[in-house]
């Protein structure tokens, strides 16, 4: 429970000004994926920082968690573009709302996988974290 709670305190902060920046560059005229796709990135580099030391308190070497970081947030990536693609451009919602809700829908992927794939506990597949 503890690590949820860090990970949404981290997700709330993190996603909400890095949502309120996609809002402010998409007014100006970006076009929603571009801006998803940047803004993802440095939010990625931001999380796992934040995620390793802080949330999931991980102790295992950096460049085996940081390759499994990046294929969890690859899929994560994944997911966020084919929501945008489907609900704007296909089904033409509000990019603002759907950006808003795929927010919400790829932090419940990447918790499950940062928990059980990417910062795993000692004995669940890891090279262990306390």
């Amino acid at each position: 429970m503890r690590q949820l709670i860090r990970y949404g305190l981290v997700g709330l902060a993190s996603n909400l000004t890095i949502y309120i920046i996609y809002l402010l560059i998409t007014y100006l005229g970006v076009e929603p994926k571009k801006a998803m796709t940047v803004l993802y990135v440095i939010g990625a580099f931001i999380g796992f920082v934040s995620h390793r030391r802080w949330t999931f308190t991980h102790r295992g070497t950096l460049i085996g968690s940081g390759a499994r970081f990046f294929m969890a947030h690859l899929f994560g990536y994944m997911i966020n573009f084919i929501i945008l693609l489907t609900f704007v451009d296909r089904f033409g919602y509000s990019h603002q709302w759907v950006q808003a809700a795929a927010i919400i829908v790829v932090a419940g992927f990447l918790f499950v996988a940062f928990r059980y794939f990417v910062f795993p506990k000692a004995g669940e597949g890891g090279e262990g974290s306390k």
